[in-house]
């Protein structure tokens, strides 16, 4: 029975011996099996403002930043490395994350940034942006 592939007109035909020497060169390098690191959300809307829930795992509640300005969300955080290795031992594989994760957005609405609240929990970071009053349209009678 044939063996059906799936033609990618980007892939680089391979030359065997020296595929390894070249990995990477023509292509950005990914590394296989590890999914990108960003942070995955949740946003619901109601009549009074918005509620998030970002995913944020592994990460110290002093190391999110979360910045309001007018209808722009930013949150960002920091994972940190551990050193812990122990006397004739060697880390074979890691596959945790170490390092900065980033998030921005735009939201339909402009935020209070005064009655904003955040909290940390499980890994999960919950936001309450409330939607800033507008004021009213007034319409000017002419005398």
């Amino acid at each position: 029975m044939a063996n059906i592939s799936r033609y990618d007109p980007f892939q680089i035909p391979t030359l065997e011996p020296f595929d390894e020497i070249f990995k990477g060169f023509f292509r950005p390098v990914r590394l296989e099996g590890l999914p990108d690191v960003q942070i995955k959300m949740d946003v619901k809307e109601d009549d009074k403002g918005y509620t998030v829930h970002a995913e944020l795992p592994g990460v110290k509640k002093e190391d999110i930043h979360v910045s309001i300005d007018g209808n722009q969300v930013s949150i960002s955080a920091e994972v940190k490395q551990e050193k812990e290795v122990k006397e004739g031992e060697k880390v074979l594989r890691s596959e945790r994350f170490y390092g900065k994760v980033a998030r921005n957005f735009s939201l339909a609405s402009e935020i209070d940034e005064n009655t904003a609240q955040a909290k940390y929990n499980d890994g999960i970071l919950e936001l309450y942006l409330p939607k800033k009053n507008v004021a009213a349209r007034r319409k000017l009678t002419i005398s």
